[in-house]
């Protein structure tokens, strides 16, 4: 991509990480990120990196997403699962009580918790993913959330996560309001624009974590995935 078009990367925190926000406004804020997930490829992005290992696993697979929201990728790719005729128990994990309740009704199980410090025995789960969360972190927290997904996982991990642009910025800063997005999403979403990754950045941070570098693909909609297999031995 020409350079330009590359802000330099922002670690500002999003309005939504600060405390003291009543539950109305972070449920709203989240039903927008849901929604944006649906229109602007996001949730297409990250199923399409999951979709190759949801048809590897046993007729019971299980699959725990990190900063669940809502619960909405969880829910489709059950729903992709049963393709394959795979019945997929889903573990949606959120550090936010209000976030993680109202996720209950979209997954198997619902978990408020770190990722951090995933409350889960090592190798306890097929697939451990995460859509738009990894930006969350940065430096030794970026890397612990890596080595504590490919802990946790089985078969894979899986990443999704926003291609930084200042293309992709303005797009959804634009693209807010005929959504309708509250104000708070619309600020937070152009900021996690900004606190997104290059191809090379995402690959590095998975190589700083566990050693390895998973190939890294570009997806519509200014989204990179990435997934690999446990690395138990450099974790």
């Amino acid at each position: 991509m020409v350079e330009f078009l590359i802000p330099r990367r922002r670690y500002d925190s999003e309005l939504l990480d600060s405390s003291g926000h009543d539950d109305e406004l972070v449920l709203r804020t989240v039903r927008d990120i849901q929604r944006s997930n649906t229109v602007l490829r996001g949730a297409h992005a990250a199923l399409a990196e999951l979709e190759p290992y949801l048809a590897r696993l046993p007729a019971h697979g299980t699959l725990l997403d990190v900063g669940t929201g809502f619960g909405d990728l969880p829910f489709a790719a059950a729903h992709k699962a049963d393709e394959f005729g795979i019945a997929l128990t889903t573990i949606g994990l959120d550090a936010n009580p209000t976030i993680a309740l109202g996720a209950s009704s979209r997954v198997s199980h619902m978990v408020c918790g770190s990722g951090l410090s995933l409350p889960f025995p090592s190798a306890s789960m097929d697939i451990v993913m995460c859509s738009q969360t990894l930006h969350h972190f940065r430096g030794t927290d970026e890397t612990t959330l890596l080595r504590e997904m490919n802990r946790v996982a089985r078969v894979a991990v899986v990443v999704s996560d926003l291609r930084r642009s200042w293309i992709a910025a303005g797009g959804f800063w634009l693209a807010s309001y005929p959504l309708g997005f509250h104000r708070v999403t619309r600020h937070d979403g152009v900021l996690s624009v900004l606190r997104g990754y290059t191809p090379d950045e995402l690959s590095t941070a998975v190589f700083s974590a566990v050693g390895l570098r998973p190939v890294v693909h570009h997806r519509l909609g200014f989204r990179i995935t990435t997934s690999w297999p446990p690395a138990r031995d450099r974790s």
